[in-house]
């Protein structure tokens, strides 16, 4: 774990422009195929930076949440994604990447420059596409979240894979997809030298708010998650 604070000051802030003027159009373009209702959204901070923590279900949870979070988002993106097509225009709008596997110094500093600048990070709590009951959460969104002293919003995504559906699936043309936010969960910021123990100790603090928010999303919706996906150890 990296205890120190990068030194992020010289990083250029991503541009926005793009992203701003893209969203419209890439929402109009997931409202032609699918049914999406956003909730709470006024829960989102109007000013300042911010975490968002969505669960992850399906493939297009990174592209519905750019298209539909109320202020431009830099959501942190596997690295993978950023080849062809989808990469040019994962770059073009200024998403992350990021490597799942190892700590990757350059998107954790990019992502703190970001939030530094007051703008808004995104961040899938799981690291990977799952079942989506948050069982299994990473310390990434921890130490973004202690670093910084952004506050974390959490948002629970129901509709974006069919039960049975597999990693690369999409839902059904014209299925209801429901995307809930809920009220931002405080976090302090902690100087240099932060602990694993404040780190582990700030992401259960976290893992219970946002589970807390996915049962409630359940309760609103009454929606359900698809299930693990087929073939994928969990």
């Amino acid at each position: 774990m990296i205890t120190d604070l990068p030194r992020v000051e010289h990083l250029p802030v991503p541009r926005t422009r793009a992203l701003r003027a893209g969203r419209p159009l890439t929402r109009a373009v997931l409202e032609r195929r699918w049914e999406i209702h956003v909730h709470g959204a006024g829960h989102v901070p109007v000013a300042g930076p911010h975490l968002v923590a969505p669960n992850h279900i399906g493939l297009i949870d990174g592209p519905l949440m750019a298209a539909v979070h109320p202020r431009p988002v830099h959501m942190l993106t596997k690295s993978e994604m950023f080849t062809g097509k989808a990469g040019l225009a994962l770059r073009l709008f200024s998403q992350i990447p990021i490597d799942r596997v190892e700590v990757d110094p350059a998107a954790i500093k990019l992502s703190l420059r970001i939030l530094g600048s007051g703008g808004a990070v995104g961040i899938f709590p799981e690291g990977t596409r799952g079942a989506g009951e948050l069982e299994h959460t990473r310390r990434g969104m921890a130490y973004l979240a202690l670093v910084s002293g952004a506050p974390v919003v959490p948002v629970a995504i129901f509709g974006t894979r069919d039960p049975g559906g597999g990693t690369n699936s999409l839902p059904a043309k014209r299925a209801r997809i429901d995307i809930v936010y809920g009220a931002p969960v405080p976090v302090d910021a902690v100087p240099w030298p932060r602990t694993r123990e404040q780190t582990g100790a700030t992401l259960t603090l976290l893992t219970e708010a946002l589970r807390a928010h996915l049962t409630a999303a359940r309760g609103l919706t009454g929606r359900e998650l698809p299930g693990p996906i087929p073939g994928v150890l969990q």
